[in-house]
């Protein structure tokens, strides 16, 4: 077993998670310390003003070393608060920053120095995760299914893992090992912008807004017809491909109410494309923490849902620890995405190592 520190930061760009692991790549030994470092508001804006961008410049270059910086400091951070030096690691899985994920165009930008990280912390660090499987011709998303799949070794199958960050993924584990995964839809994304420029805060902390304002069921029901919804899976998008904008001239509540059962129809859409329908639904990510986005995932759905974190899982922790899981196999040589989970061509294992 290799101890293995995995390093996530999202499209909500709300700061860096950390999250250490044992492992072997193919089965988690045990758990370790978590961390999550907010970003600061002028980091956010500098990483913000790159989204988009499909070649290096200013604002790119800006935004790397913002980032990288923060992950350097974050590990220093929870390797203080918890005591673990840094030396005792085996690696870091260095997910980056998404800036841009095209992957029609056999393109998707991670920022973040992995060779300054590895310099930095003295630690080898495997980054650029994504990008094998997208140079093939694979969706390069999403990443964590095979994680997901190590984890649900004894609960009963089929079932679906969701991971609801700015976009929603879901992996569907069959009874005999069998995956699938794709981006269902908007996550967090849409809401959060909604929340910035109506409410004034940086999300609906408990889904509060949302829980107190009206569906408008005609737009709903306009959403329901986006061709993405029927686009057959693996597919995956980008932070952008879903705005805010079909809520324009509702009231703050009522779009934000809106926009989440949004999130919640197009998880519902996405079964649909399961090959058998599934025992329960397992809900991570900052989806997780919003009430009224599980209840309204539970009537879209009609089904049982159930947090991650009530399984004994650490839901805020998954995706980071989901990169720690993804730099030892990539280490080991072992595939990290499948036909099923991309579109990969064949199993495929990906990252680039750093020494330092």
């Amino acid at each position: 077993m290799m101890r293995a520190l995995g390093l996530m930061s999202g499209t909500s760009v709300d700061g860096v998670d950390l999250a250490l692991i044992e492992t072997d790549g193919e089965r988690v030994g045990a758990f370790g310390p978590t961390l999550t470092v907010p970003y600061a508001d002028d980091t956010r804006r500098t990483i913000r003003a790159a989204f988009g961008a499909d070649q290096a410049n200013e604002a790119t270059r800006a935004a790397e070393r913002a980032v990288t910086e923060m992950h350097i400091e974050a590990v220093r951070r929870w390797s203080a608060e918890h005591g673990t030096a840094i030396a005792s690691l085996d690696v870091v899985g260095f997910h980056g920053q998404t800036i841009t994920h095209r992957p029609e165009k056999h393109f998707t930008w991670q920022i973040g120095d992995g060779a300054a990280l590895a310099r930095a912390l003295g630690v080898r660090v495997v980054n650029d995760l994504r990008g094998a499987d997208v140079l093939a011709g694979g969706q390069g998303a999403p990443l964590v299914p095979i994680y997901h799949a190590a984890l649900v070794r004894d609960l009963p199958r089929p079932l679906a893992v969701m991971n609801i960050g700015g976009v929603a993924n879901v992996t569907w584990i069959g009874a005999d090992d069998t995956l699938l995964a794709f981006d269902t839809g908007p996550g967090n994304g849409p809401i959060d912008d909604w929340c910035a420029k109506r409410a004034g805060v940086r999300f609906d902390k408990d889904g509060a807004l949302a829980g107190s304002g009206k569906i408008d069921r005609t737009r709903l029901e306009r959403f329901s017809e986006h061709r993405y919804f029927t686009r057959k899976p693996p597919k995956s998008l980008d932070r952008g491909d879903f705005s805010d904008s079909w809520a324009d001239g509702l009231s703050a509540a009522d779009g934000a109410a809106t926009l989440t059962y949004g999130t919640a129809r197009a998880i519902a859409l996405a079964a649909r494309h399961f090959p058998a329908p599934v025992t329960q639904w397992v809900i991570a990510g900052g989806g997780a923490r919003n009430p009224t986005l599980l209840k309204a995932i539970a009537k879209e759905t009609r089904g049982k849902v159930v947090t991650a974190d009530s399984l004994g899982w650490n839901g805020d922790a998954l995706e980071a620890q989901a990169f720690g899981f993804l730099a030892v196999r990539s280490l080991r040589g072992l595939p990290l995405t499948f036909p099923g989970t991309t579109g990969a061509p064949r199993p495929l294992t990906g990252g680039r190592l750093h020494i330092p």
